[in-house]
C-alpha cells in the first residue's frame, strides 16, 4: 500500500520489451535505501516488485496487464518517473490510501498557471467518472491529489509549488498521458451496495 507522496524522481535506464511483457530498469538510489528483493515500489502510480537491484538501479517485470492499463509501456531511457516505496507499518499516511493498481489512463487537456500553483484538467474514462467527486481523492501518476471539480469526461486538480517541484506533474504538458487510480473505498462501497451487503440509503423524513 502507498500514500501518494512521491519520495524520489527516478530516471528510466532501460525498458526491454518481449512479446507480451517487459523489464523496466530505473535509477533511484534514495528509494533503494533499505529495499530488499521482492519489495514493492510504485512507479508513476503503478505497484511493481523489485526483481533485482545494485544499490543504484533496480529492475521490475511488467506483465501484459500492466502494459495494457498503464503508461509504463511508453517509457524510454532518460524519462523521469515518480517513485514511492511501499508504506511501512507506523508510517504517516500523508496522502490517501493508494494501492498502486492503476484504473485507467487520462490525458492532460488543459493547464492554467496561477500565481503560485497550476490548475490542470485531465480527461476521465467514462467508467471511472462515478468514483471521482469534488473534494475527493485521486492519484495521478502516483501523486495523491484533491479533486477540485469533477465532470463526466474530465476533472481538475490544483498543483501546489511542492507538487510542481517534486513530481513529474510539474512538467506534464497538454497531450501527455497519466496513470489514474480512483478512491478504493468508493469502489468497495459500490460493490457492497450492488451485492446487497450494505443497505441502500433511505429517505429521511423531516419533522415539521
Amino acid at each position: 500500500m502507498f500514500t501518494g507522496i512521491v519520495t524520489e524522481l527516478g530516471t528510466v535506464v532501460a525498458l526491454e520489451r518481449t512479446a507480451d511483457a517487459a523489464r523496466l530498469t530505473v535509477r533511484s538510489p534514495a528509494v533503494l535505501a533499505g529495499v530488499r528483493l521482492g519489495d514493492s515500489i510504485a512507479v508513476d502510480g503503478c505497484c511493481l516488485t523489485v526483481a533485482a537491484h545494485d544499490g543504484e538501479t533496480w529492475t521490475a517485470d511488467l506483465m501484459a496487464e500492466t502494459l495494457d492499463r498503464t503508461t509504463l509501456g511508453d517509457l524510454r531511457p532518460g524519462d523521469v518517473v515518480d517513485l514511492e516505496p511501499a508504506l511501512a507499518v507506523g508510517d504517516r499516511l500523508g496522502g490517501h490510501i493508494v494501492q498502486g493498481h492503476v484504473d485507467g489512463v487520462g490525458t492532460v487537456l488543459a493547464r492554467t498557471p496561477g500565481e503560485r500553483w497550476d490548475v490542470v484538467e485531465i480527461s476521465l474514462p467514462a467508467d471511472l467518472a462515478r468514483y471521482v467527486v469534488a473534494k475527493g481523492s485521486i492519484a495521478v501518476d502516483g501523486v495523491s491529489l484533491t479533486v477540485v471539480a469533477a465532470g463526466e469526461a474530465s476533472f481538475t486538480v490544483s498543483l501546489i509549488p511542492e507538487t510542481l517541484a517534486r513530481t513529474t506533474l510539474g512538467t506534464r504538458a497538454v497531450g501527455d498521458t497519466v496513470n489514474l487510480e480512483t478512491d478504493v473505498l468508493a469502489r468497495h462501497v459500490e460493490r457492497l451496495l450492488a451485492a446487497g451487503v450494505l443497505p441502500a440509503a433511505q429517505p429521511v423524513e423531516v419533522a415539521r
